[in-house]
């Protein structure tokens, strides 16, 4: 007698898994994307994991005793994409890039796997979505040298591997992850179980063979990445490429990063002949007016192991309504209501029955708190309708107790800040440098009403 199939109900838009079925995924809150997946039979999966992972031997070993040789790089020959991997693609280890349709990371892949060819090194794209056709006319259009380039039309996961043995590439491009497949699962190409199992049946294989593998990865709606959580563990590298508010400019972020930083950021520019790196972000991200306007200051974060400036914009208009509204654009909500409180508290500036707008210009989120100061002084700004000077700049954490708090690398801060042409920097009292920046007056604050006053007198 035939054992029942097994079965379970998995959300397609997160991944969460239920024991039933039910109209609303409790974990996203979407509706009707609960479905049931058939899983196969413990022996199978059991027998095409032995298969599929045979070779792997484990063997018990000192940690003295481990090789701590320096990992071995592959550039891409794009500078911002290497400075996101940390310094560029790790032999064996395997990276996700994620992205809404249409931001460029099937054009930057083959980009850098055709600048990898033309360094020496074998490469092969695999296209699980687009045909050979479509991606040759990409590549002609591009003006890349493709004649070096190995391309394969295939979504089975053992297939791949077989090809790989054979051509034996140090880079493999995997266009998508969700359209894969393996023997390992019986359900449909793009569930949860399949996603998981081609995932670590590609990174089993990356780590064994010492080959370098990039897997394309989809987004939800709320521009996460789609499929298992589990995906997010088995890579080494997840990448995110985004696009501005005028969608002129890609942000490629990382998420996570075994062999570099977290939170690194490279800056494209979208062309015709594809992304092309950007140099300088900050004067992408400070193209202001020619006519000074009130409620803007500058500010100077740190994404990864550089310096960023950016504008703050804020809003301040009397509230037609009883519940005056608080929006923030690229800020933390909470974060915003927080310094409104401060504000009201030791500032001794009232904006209770006011609504208040607050974004940062070219579309970046903001995670840091070193741009409190500069929120402050933009709202103070609108409120007052005093225009901020051009050449200044604020940075620095407020405290509860209205107090100016220090932020990390303020000195190379400046660096950026002087490099940039500003002549006055407003800094926590503890981020004054001991030796003077070129071209460049700091003042210093310890206190949010020491900064009001300095902003009064400008």
């Amino acid at each position: 007698m035939s054992k029942k199939q097994k079965t379970a109900f998995v959300c397609t838009e997160c991944g969460t898994e239920f024991p039933r079925w039910g109209g609303q995924c409790t974990s996203c809150g979407e509706w009707n994307v609960i479905k049931e997946i058939r899983l196969g039979s413990d022996k199978k999966n059991s027998s095409n994991s032995r298969a599929g992972y045979s070779g792997i031997r484990s063997e018990i070993r000192l940690l003295s005793d481990v090789d701590l040789a320096k990992a071995e790089r592959i550039s891409t020959g794009l500078d911002e994409f290497d400075r996101v991997l940390g310094g560029g693609i790790v032999k064996g280890s395997v990276v996700l890039i994620g992205g809404a349709p249409g931001a460029g990371k099937s054009t930057i892949l083959l980009q850098a796997i055709a600048n990898a060819a033309k360094a020496g090194l074998s490469v092969l794209y695999v296209s699980g979505e687009e045909s050979l056709q479509q991606i040759a006319e990409r590549a002609n259009r591009l003006g890349l040298d493709s004649h070096l380039i190995k391309m394969l039309a295939e979504t089975s996961v053992q297939a791949i591997c077989d090809c790989v043995n054979q051509e034996k590439p140090e880079l493999v491009i995997i266009d998508s992850i969700q359209v894969m497949h393996t023997v390992d699962s019986d359900t449909a190409p793009g569930s949860v179980s399949q996603v998981r199992e081609s995932a670590s049946y590609l990174t089993q294989y990356a780590k064994k063979n010492n080959v370098s593998i990039f897997m394309v990865g989809h987004v939800t709606k709320d521009q996460s990445l789609a499929g298992p959580m589990t995906l997010s563990h088995i890579v080494d590298t997840q990448v995110v490429l985004s696009t501005t508010d005028d969608a002129r400019y890609r942000v490629m972020r990382s998420d996570k990063n075994r062999f570099g930083s977290v939170g690194e950021l490279g800056f494209f520019a979208m062309s015709s002949t594809g992304l092309k790196q950007v140099k300088n972000p900050s004067a992408m991200f400070l193209s202001r007016a020619d006519k000074p306007s009130s409620g803007s200051a500058v500010t100077v974060l740190w994404e990864g192991t550089r310096p960023l400036l950016v504008e703050i914009q804020a809003l301040v208009t009397e509230s037609q309504y009883g519940n005056p509204r608080r929006l923030a654009v690229g800020l933390d909500q909470n974060r915003l209501a927080m310094l409104l409180a401060v504000l009201s508290r030791h500032g001794g500036v009232f904006t209770a029955n006011d609504e208040i707008y607050a974004n940062v210009v070219g579309g970046i989120k903001v995670t840091e708190t070193a741009t409190d100061l500069a929120i402050i002084i933009g709202i103070v700004s609108s409120l007052k309708d005093k225009v901020v000077p051009h050449d200044v700049v604020f940075f620095g954490e407020l405290g509860l107790n209205g107090e100016v708090r220090p932020v990390a690398n303020g000195y190379a801060r400046l660096n950026e800040v002087a490099k940039h042409g500003f002549k006055k920097a407003v800094v926590p009292k503890k981020n004054a440098p001991k030796e003077a920046v070129k071209g460049l007056k700091i003042i210093s604050v310890s206190t949010l009403s020491e900064a009001l006053d300095v902003f009064s007198e400008f």
